[in-house]
């Protein structure tokens, strides 16, 4: 008879776990190049943990950030709207406008999920709690690597260690409470941006910007290693008047400016110890039974130019290298291991996609599509094209007098500057995929052009048209 009431028991426990809501861990990084993981094929970076999300779930290859800046890059993952209707339109101080979004783990909150925040908010230097979670961990402003200072639910300490390990170290220890409700675990990493200090205004000291602060123990990694280049890294921009203009006494643009090698070498020695935090989620999930029923999602709030095009220390412009984004998702619930797509997907397309799962209807204001027809493998129409935008800001003087707007497809790419006249780019990404020829000026580019001047009108008016 007890072994009855305990089999009754059990079989009632499991029961009510396959009907509960799935768990979510939602890890950002910032800064990731799209090609800087072993799934995306590196050269030589190893992230078999990383990888694992992606070949036990889906890896998405054609993913892109709407707003290639970390601050709107964050609301459009967090409210899956674009820039210019969330509002979060720069780096500058945003903190009361941060306040107010409506977020999808705020929705999840209301629908009985536990919410946790572990991390870099970046949408001002505030690091007061947001609404929507119920654990908050953060910093002010970029915060620091070593030693930071940290605001752990509402109280100020000073904590002891690698940033990196710390925050990863907090989001094992909210995995494996003791959890009577589903919950959202939002780890947005500092890593692996560049040790800096940002004012009110945005602006940072750009000696600081290629100073990359890995853990003592990954220090003299991938020493002697040959740091992969693009075909249009390390050569002056042609045909690009935005950007062969004369600013100051700025240098041209070319292999003088491009991202140095050690700066690189920088970056993907810190990228190690997300790595390796991710193996320790990985298994805190397996220990706590919950690794299958958790949503698991990888992530970057925008690209970053190793010397494409001569550029460095940037991400804010519409080529390709700043707008791709890594995006891995796991749950064997709705995804077949190894599924690989190939569709566009965009960073405001995480918000719906995670509601979905959650069995939460989002709001009509959310411009994203959800990505689970996408993840089950369903052949289904989907979107053809979409809008990348900036907004001028004071950081770096180059970068100065570029905002934009642009509309990306499969084959073209054409960029509107708003306030350099007669300085706009079109691109031809089928025979042009490194984006060095820019055809505007050409004839038969006219035709092109205002096709493409229409669909962005399109978007911008009705973006919701491409949830249908």
């Amino acid at each position: 008879m007890l072994l009855m009431i305990v089999a009754l028991v059990s079989t009632a426990q499991s029961d009510r776990q396959q009907q509960r809501p799935p768990n979510i861990v939602f890890i950002l990084i910032d800064d990731l190049r799209w090609d800087d993981l072993g799934i995306a094929g590196h050269p030589f970076l190893k992230t078999p943990n990383i990888d694992r999300i992606g070949r036990e779930g889906a890896h998405f290859r054609n993913a892109f950030i709407t707003a290639p800046l970390c601050s709107p890059s964050r609301a459009s993952f967090l409210t899956g709207q674009y820039a210019h209707t969330h509002g979060i339109t720069d780096n500058v101080d945003r903190s009361a406008a941060s306040h107010k979004l409506i977020t999808f783990p705020l929705l999840l909150q209301r629908s009985g999920y536990t919410t946790a925040f572990i991390g870099k908010w970046h949408m001002g230097n505030d690091d007061s709690q947001r609404p929507g979670f119920d654990r908050w961990v953060s910093f002010k402003g970029q915060g620091s690597y070593i030693d930071p200072e940290i605001n752990e639910d509402g109280k100020e300490l000073k904590a002891n260690g690698y940033i990196t390990d710390l925050l990863s170290g907090y989001a094992i220890e909210f995995i494996k409470r003791r959890h009577d409700k589903p919950y959202l675990v939002y780890l947005a990493h500092k890593a692996i941006h560049p040790e800096v200090m940002q004012h009110d205004d945005g602006s940072v000291n750009l000696a600081d910007a290629e100073r990359f602060i890995p853990a003592e123990r990954h220090r003299s990694l991938f020493t002697g290693e040959k740091i992969p280049r693009r075909a249009n890294a390390m050569r002056p921009p042609t045909g690009k008047p935005a950007l062969e203009r004369k600013i100051g006494d700025l240098p041209p643009l070319g292999a003088n400016t491009a991202t140095r090698d050690e700066s690189v070498l920088g970056r993907l020695r810190s990228l190690i110890a997300i790595e390796e935090g991710v193996d320790e989620i990985l298994k805190a999930l397996k220990e706590t039974d919950q690794l299958d029923n958790t949503v698991i999602v990888f992530t970057s709030d925008n690209g970053y130019f190793y010397g494409e095009h001569g550029l460095s220390v940037e991400r804010r412009l519409a080529y390709e290298e700043s707008i791709r984004m890594p995006l891995l998702i796991r749950y064997p619930k709705a995804i077949k291991a190894g599924t690989v797509r190939d569709e566009f997907a965009l960073n405001i397309d995480l918000a719906p996609t995670l509601l979905e799962l959650a069995g939460v209807t989002g709001p009509n204001s959310m411009e994203g599509r959800s990505l689970v027809p996408l993840m089950k493998g369903a052949k289904t129409e989907w979107r053809k094209s979409f809008l990348i935008e900036y907004y001028s800001d004071k950081v770096f003087p180059r970068i100065r007098q570029m905002g934009y707007k642009a509309v990306r497809n499969e084959r073209w790419k054409y960029i509107h500057y708003f306030e350099l006249e007669g300085m706009d780019e079109l691109y031809d990404l089928k025979a042009d995929p490194y984006e060095m020829k820019n055809i505007i000026r050409q004839p038969n580019a006219a035709r092109i052009v205002e096709e493409m001047k229409r669909e962005m009108e399109r978007l911008l008016k009705a973006p919701s048209i491409d949830k249908n």
